[in-house]
């Protein structure tokens, strides 16, 4: 049996360059895809978020519409609701990664809240990075990795990485409204970027580090995390 670690948001709310919050969290997919997986094939899942806080969920991940239809979204609801590990989430400063055997970061807009200027979320990217253990990010989580940039230079630059991509950050009518879009900060970072067709699963693997471009590659990417903890 292997010991994951899911680092999730604590945010409920993405700040728009207006000022305006905007309700958000975590993606429910996101987590109930590689959750059901995982332990469903008898492995443990810790959950771990900035300070200890309960994650939140984005509502809006929880609609029909978003889900995949009316029992794709209850099924989700059921998966969160039977999550215990949500509700008693470790504090990500006192996480000691040897405990594990590799790390999973859900999206949602929630790190581009919390995570993406979290100090303990960088660090403990950049040790999963440097130890050759799996690290898994998809969607919008790896906004994590702008914390680990140290004098400007990440650990990241030169990986191969995708991400929620501006074309569907246009899509759901939040690329003009953000203070910043995620596909152009992780360019900046120095990574490799690239990206599939909106929309679609789209996995890209890179020594340790596989990322995930949207909500309907959170499957795939648990597909592969339990081929690489076996």
């Amino acid at each position: 049996m292997a010991k994951i670690l899911f680092m999730v948001s604590g945010a409920t709310y993405l700040t728009l360059k207006d000022g305006t919050r905007y309700a958000t969290g975590y993606w429910a997919e996101e987590f109930a895809a590689p959750y059901k997986q995982l332990t469903e094939a008898g492995h443990q899942v810790v959950v771990a978020t900035p300070n200890g806080v309960t994650p939140n969920v984005d509502m809006m991940s929880l609609r029909p519409e978003m889900a995949g239809g009316v029992e794709a979204a209850l099924e989700l609801e059921a998966i969160i609701r039977s999550a215990e590990v949500m509700r008693r989430p470790r504090q990500l400063s006192d996480v000691r990664l040897e405990d594990y055997d590799a790390v999973y970061l859900p999206g949602g807009h929630g790190p581009m809240e919390d995570m993406w200027v979290d100090a303990d979320a960088g660090r403990l990217l950049t040790e999963q990075l440097e130890s050759g253990r799996p690290l898994v990010i998809v969607c919008h989580a790896p906004a994590a990795m702008l914390a680990t940039r140290i004098h400007g230079v990440s650990p990241f630059k030169g990986y191969r990485v995708t991400c929620f991509t501006n074309d569907e950050e246009e899509a759901v009518g939040l690329a003009s409204r953000t203070r910043w879009l995620l596909e152009d900060e992780l360019k900046e970072l120095g990574v490799e970027f690239s990206r599939g067709e909106i929309w679609k699963p789209y996995m890209v693997e890179d020594r340790n580090l596989i990322t995930g471009q949207n909500p309907h590659s959170a499957a795939v990417l648990g597909e592969r995390l339990l081929q690489v903890v076996k």
